[in-house]
């Protein structure tokens, strides 16, 4: 027990010191200040300027930005979409895999496209070498770094900047942040163990005397960069459970870290910006002050294991069903917490054969989506819910509503409202009218609570960007792959568009000078009254869902 709790702790302790370092570059970077890798990377920066047609980079406004990001998001997505298609065609396919029904190809090529990464299909089996890397490894860079950029545009225009330009930022996002840290952690990985090759599968005969297919590939750079830029679909379909995407331990730890690594730097990054360090770090205490009470109710559950089971064995035994024996009940309960808190939605074990209390954390994560959230994006929703509550707080007490010394109008709160409501239009409609036909629709495997876990999360990963799974749905249905991708869309880009729309009017404010009756954001008190508006606003709105789904499930299984 005692080993279990120091990984948990080990692995968080190396996340907060990666934190202000990498923080500290990610600024560097979007502040056009010189870093150690400009000798090296300016060449590869030109060429991609180049390749896309840009020649100089006016800063945009909010709807250029948007138009920008939607136009090249589309023209990225029509191409998988006919590589998907095609790969039968396609060159990079030794196993010889035909081609997708056009309904799972479209889901794939939206859930890529998005920094989803939801999978209703069997990567080995389903996608050859060539989709596996010229598609999908194309689109796990791409739209982590379409995240990254929103994130940063936001930020710029919370401390009164320009947006900025958006290809330049999507260059930048690509050369300078994930592709040195991908090629560090690809080599890690390889020498961990991961495969990384193009043959193709292997026969094998196994001790019983039958013969065995072993599928591999190009695995290792494919695993970092879907950990590093919270993509999360995995080229096997045990995704990071697979020995070939998650061979070990000390694997283990570098994807985990890795997965969380861009998210908590960007508070950091924030700090940087505002030249106001002590509300970054306040900021960042928010998110550990949910992140880590989630990890100890799922470590916990997960460790004192199945009451009806433990009844029947007349001792406490921990809960290994659906986990890899290598990596145990604690690696496998902060994986889920860590997968669902940062938008990633990869998995080293099965979600579905969690306790209630991992079910009850993994859903709230999805629900808030501030729990270091996407991509750039989470760290944005998280900023959204300080504008809410320096509205709300101003108005209880009396005091000019101000944000970094610019009012807090109804523009604003306009926006910030679209945000955090377009999140449960996206979940709850679908999910009501998939439960309302459970036979023709939902395809659940385990009815009762469970069940309605199983369709909830379904939509809650969708509408996240999240991309994880219950399992145990069938979901590789017409049905499915085109209700989800709906959810996918309007869970990335209706935000998006809002985000930036907020930011540019926070941009075009005037500063006013601090006086006596503003309230100051960067103090201990607000950081509490922030927490508990998101507590509010964000868990009051799927309580219901929660009492129906983890909490009647935990009370059913209580001896």
């Amino acid at each position: 027990m005692l080993q279990g709790w120091l990984q948990i702790a080990l692995t968080l302790l190396i996340v907060i010191v990666i934190t202000p370092l990498l923080g500290r570059y990610i600024a560097h970077v979007f502040l056009n200040e010189r870093t150690g890798l400009d000798a090296i990377l300016n060449p590869l920066d030109r060429l991609m300027y180049r390749a896309i047609g840009l020649r100089s980079m006016p800063d945009m406004t909010g709807w250029q930005y948007i138009r920008s990001v939607l136009i090249s998001n589309f023209m990225m997505g029509a191409a998988v979409l006919m590589v998907l298609l095609l790969q039968p065609l396609l060159p990079l396919n030794p196993t010889g895999v035909g081609m997708m029904n056009w309904d799972i190809a479209l889901h794939t090529t939206i859930s890529f496209l998005t920094n989803t990464d939801q999978q209703h299909y069997s990567g080995e089996t389903t996608l050859s070498y060539g989709s596996q890397v010229f598609a999908l490894g194309f689109l796990m860079f791409t739209s982590a770094a379409t995240g990254l950029a929103v994130g940063i545009a936001f930020i710029r225009g919370l401390t009164g900047r320009s947006l900025g330009n958006f290809y330049q930022d999507l260059v930048l996002s690509i050369t300078r942040i994930l592709l040195p840290i991908s090629l560090v952690g690809a080599l890690l990985l390889l020498a961990a163990g991961v495969p990384e090759t193009i043959a193709g599968a292997l026969q094998l005969k196994t001790l019983e005397g039958t013969m065995q297919t072993i599928a591999r590939g190009p695995v290792a750079h494919f695993e970092i960069i879907k950990q590093l830029g919270e993509n999360g679909g995995g080229f096997f379909g045990a995704n990071s459970a697979h020995p070939f995407e998650n061979p070990n331990g000390w694997t283990n730890l570098i994807e985990t870290v890795a997965m969380v690594a861009i998210p908590s730097s960007l508070i950091y990054t924030y700090g940087i910006f505002t030249h106001n360090l002590k509300q970054a770090w306040l900021v960042y205490a928010i998110v550990l002050a949910f992140f880590i009470p989630f990890v100890i109710i799922t470590a916990i559950g997960e460790f004192q294991g199945n009451p009806q089971v433990n009844a029947i064995l007349g001792e406490i035994s921990p809960n290994l069903e659906g986990k890899e024996v290598r990596f145990g009940w604690a690696q496998t309960a902060l994986w889920a917490v860590t997968t669902t808190a940062t938008m990633c939605g990869a998995v080293n074990g099965m979600h579905d054969s969690l306790m209630p209390s991992g079910g009850f954390s993994t859903l709230l994560n999805l629900f808030l989506q501030i729990v270091w959230g996407g991509q750039g994006t989470g760290t944005a929703y998280l900023f959204v819910y300080l504008i809410l509550a320096v509205f709300l707080t101003g108005l209880m007490v009396g005091r000019t509503p101000e944000f970094l010394g610019r009012k807090i109008e109804k523009t604003e709160i306009v926006f910030a409202s679209v945000i955090l409501l377009v999140h449960p239009i996206a979940i709850l409609i679908p999910a009501a009218i998939t439960l309302a036909f459970p036979e023709a629709l939902a395809g659940i495997s385990n009815p009762g609570f469970h069940g309605l876990s199983q369709v909830i999360y379904e939509y809650a990963s969708a509408s996240a960007n999240n991309g994880s799974g219950f399992e145990g749905l069938g979901d590789a249905t017409v049905w499915w792959n085109l209700s989800a991708g709906v959810s996918i869309l309007l869970g990335r880009y209706v935000p998006i568009v809002a985000l930036l729309l907020l930011a540019e009017s926070m941009s075009q404010k005037q500063p006013v000078p601090m006086t006596d009756g503003t309230l100051r954001t960067d103090t201990g008190l607000f950081t509490s009254i922030t927490g508990v508006v998101i507590l509010i606003l964000g868990v009051l709105t799927f309580l219901p869902v929660l009492a129906l789904g983890p909490i009647a499930e935990a009370f059913q299984l209580s001896p």
